[in-house]
This record gives structure tokens, sequence and C-alpha cells, in this order.
């Protein structure tokens, strides 16, 4: 993919206060990554919107701190306000470009649909909707790709080892053998089955959310150290969230609000 740039400016305003940034069109954001220092950065929300919209979490991007600091990232989060749906904060994640990361990497589909789905006889099931990869930051593909057009017979199936992808520079992490795409008959027990566990899937992330979000907001517990208040009181307006690799953890805000609030 190609490398994509995007604009920052260092950011003084923390905690709350930052709301004042967003009616003036700016996100706040934050960089972070093993073994370099957090910053605390705000973008333009329309600059944003169009580089997400090309990049999504896979792609490379430049993000321009001021007139010279450049710091390579991928966009690991973005909180949106439950009520408008609009993007509200952003962790961008500063990689190695030497250190290969792991990323999760959507599978879309590609090619003709087959002749039984055309005679409504079938339907092409996809039971994987992404799939885990490692690769150097400048190999992560945008999307993997599966040929549907190879699926003739019901029963026909695209396991992963099956995908068309470049296995010198990237690495699936998934069992060779798992079904990535099949084709199933037009009603079925199995079809039933997967959409099933796909409403109970989404049900489970809506209530972790709603766990979290909860979490965020309750009171630190008597005698410790409150973390680092969020930047806005509601639900998703909190600090950036711990990185995928182990270890890897934004570090905290300057505590300058709570000081001044005791």
């Amino acid at each position: 993919m190609d490398r994509l740039s995007l604009h920052a400016q260092e950011r003084k305003i923390l905690g709350k206060k930052v709301k004042s940034l967003r009616k003036d069109g700016l996100l706040p954001g934050h960089v972070f990554g093993k073994g370099v220092d957090s910053e605390a950065v705000a973008v333009k929300a329309g600059d944003f919107l169009k580089t997400f919209h090309q990049a999504g979490e896979t792609g490379l991007i430049d993000l321009k701190i001021g007139a010279e600091k450049v710091r390579p990232v991928l966009i690991r989060d973005v909180q949106y306000d439950p009520i408008t749906d609009s993007p509200i904060h952003i962790d961008f994640y500063q990689v190695n470009l030497s250190e290969k990361v792991k990323v999760a990497v959507p599978v879309v589909q590609v090619g003709e649909q087959p002749e039984a789905v055309h005679l409504g006889e079938a339907i092409v099931l996809q039971t994987v909707n992404e799939l885990e990869v490692e690769a150097l930051p400048t190999d992560l593909p945008e999307n993997i790709e599966v040929d549907i057009s190879k699926l003739v017979a019901i029963d026909d199936a695209i396991t992963v080892s099956q995908l068309s992808i470049d296995r010198e520079k990237i690495t699936i992490h998934a069992d060779p053998e798992e079904i990535v795409v099949k084709l199933a008959p037009a009603v079925s027990a199995e079809t039933e089955k997967l959409l099933e566990e796909e409403a109970a899937e989404k049900a489970a992330q809506a209530a972790e959310t709603v766990v979290e979000r909860a979490e965020e907001e309750a009171p630190p517990v008597e005698g410790q150290t409150p973390a680092e208040s969020a930047e806005t009181p509601a639900a998703a307006e909190g600090e950036p969230r711990q990185g995928r690799e182990a270890g890897e953890k934004p570090s905290e805000e300057s505590n300058t609000s709570e000081k001044q609030g005791n």
C-alpha cells in the first residue's frame, strides 16, 4: 500500500478541555509505540476521515507533527461518540519499519458469483471476515482477497492455505485448513446456525463494550491512585487503549489537570 501522510499538531489541551478542540474541527489523539514516548496530538477531522478511509488499520501513514517531526504510524483505534457515531479520539501506533507487526486484515470477496447462486440454489457463505497477519509495516496488505468464482458445486470451499498472498513477506496466523468461504445450499441448518452465531457474537461485543465503559467511568478505589482522567466524561472518550503487543502501552498523559483540581 502506498504511504499516506497526515498533518498533526502538538496538543497541549488535555482532559475534558479537548471538547473545545472538537468545536474547532480538530480531533484529539495519542501517538504511542514500543520503546517510544507517548505524544498528544490533534488532527483536522476532515483530513483524518479522508486518510482513514484510504488507510484503514493496515495502511502505513507518515504522521507529520508540526514543521519537522514525522512518525510512521498505523491507526490502532478510533473511538466514536455513542450518539452521533462521529470519531472523537484516535490512537496512532508508531511502528519500527524494520520490525514486523501483527494486525487484523479484512477478507473480501472478489470474482463472479457462482452460477448456482444466480439460479437461487446456493449462497456463498463467508465464515472468516478477517485474519491476523504478520508482516513488515510496508508489506501489510489492505485486505485479503478470496476468489469466489472458483466455487462451483455445493460444499466447494476455499481454505486459508488456498488464499493468494505473498507468503514470503506475509504470514497468516490461522489454521491453514480453516474454511474462509464455501458454497452452501440456499437454505440450510448450517446457514441458520452461522447467522445465529454472528448475532450472538455482536451481542457479546456490545455487552463487552458496555462493561468497559462502565469500568472506565467507575470511581477509583479508596487508597489507590486514580488513573488519568478521561479526555471526555462520556463512554467512548477515554485514554488510548493498550497496544496489541504484550507490554506495549501508551504512556499516561500529564497529571496536570488532576493536580490543579486537588
